[in-house]
């Protein structure tokens, strides 16, 4: 634990996933990356920060999200059972997860992602609270995060990431003679990678299930001069397509370049 505060975190879960359907049987944050599904390493980057109060915002799917807690111990753990009436489970040894708090809520079907936040508003006591994508992942440092939203004193703050480019890059001059290649190079425009931080403000901004998160609430706050970007310099990827699954697996498997616990 890097971090005694422990802030809640929201994570959006309510999505269908469109480009991964068909290609796995499996809700799209439940993919296995590692031997763990990519929802699990999320929530292991924030937890090795200290923050270990997550509510899940659920939507398409939500009864596989609710059987995979609901089966963590006993998938997790070594146990002993006695069979009958009693039905008595004795779990051995304990997990890395043993302190994590888990709020699952159904936040209705068609729900956006601003709505999601809304309906899980009586979940957070906390004036100050995450708010992140279940398919991302990076090598973050939640706590120089933090510290940069609360030195501006604004309602919000989105990571800013630099993704690269899925194609090579062929720069030729007027009469067709290539100078140069570039496979797949990062490109320098700044793109939301989901870990953000709000303040208890942003419920001023989330007025029904039908309200936008990006093209709505984040708009109306940059707008109004109230959203702020931490530029994250480190990896990030994230998972919209079972290729990008294979990827992140791999690089898993070989560099762990997320791995901050």
């Amino acid at each position: 634990m890097k971090n005694k505060e422990n802030l809640p975190v929201v994570i959006l879960l309510g999505g269908q996933g469109m480009r991964m359907r068909g290609d796995t049987p499996t809700k799209k944050e439940l993919v296995d990356v590692g031997g763990q599904p990519i929802l699990w390493h999320v929530m292991k980057i924030f937890a090795a920060y200290g923050h270990t109060r997550f509510v899940l915002a659920l939507g398409y799917q939500a009864d596989a999200i609710k059987r995979y807690f609901l089966e963590f111990e006993a998938m997790t753990r070594d146990f002993t059972l006695r069979l009958g009436d009693s039905g008595e489970i004795a779990y051995h040894q304990t997990n890395q997860e043993n302190d994590w708090q888990v709020t699952l809520a159904d936040t209705g079907l068609l729900t956006e992602k601003g709505g999601r936040i809304r309906r899980v508003k009586h979940y957070l006591e906390a004036d100050t609270f995450f708010v992140t994508y279940g398919d991302g992942v990076g090598d973050i440092d939640i706590d120089a995060l933090l510290a940069f939203h609360r030195s501006h004193g604004c309602v919000a703050t989105i990571t800013g990431v630099q993704a690269r480019w899925h194609y090579g890059l062929v720069h030729a001059g007027a009469g067709g003679q290539v100078s140069k290649l570039e496979e797949k190079p990062r490109v320098d425009s700044w793109i939301n990678g989901g870990f953000m931080v709000f303040e208890r403000g942003v419920f001023d901004y989330l007025e029904s299930d039908e309200t936008d998160l990006e093209r709505q609430t984040l708009a109306r706050l940059a707008g109004e001069g109230q959203l702020m970007m931490y530029r994250h310099n480190g990896f990030w990827g994230k998972m919209d397509t079972f290729k990008e699954a294979q990827v992140l697996d791999e690089l898993w498997r070989h560099e762990k370049p997320w791995k901050v616990w």
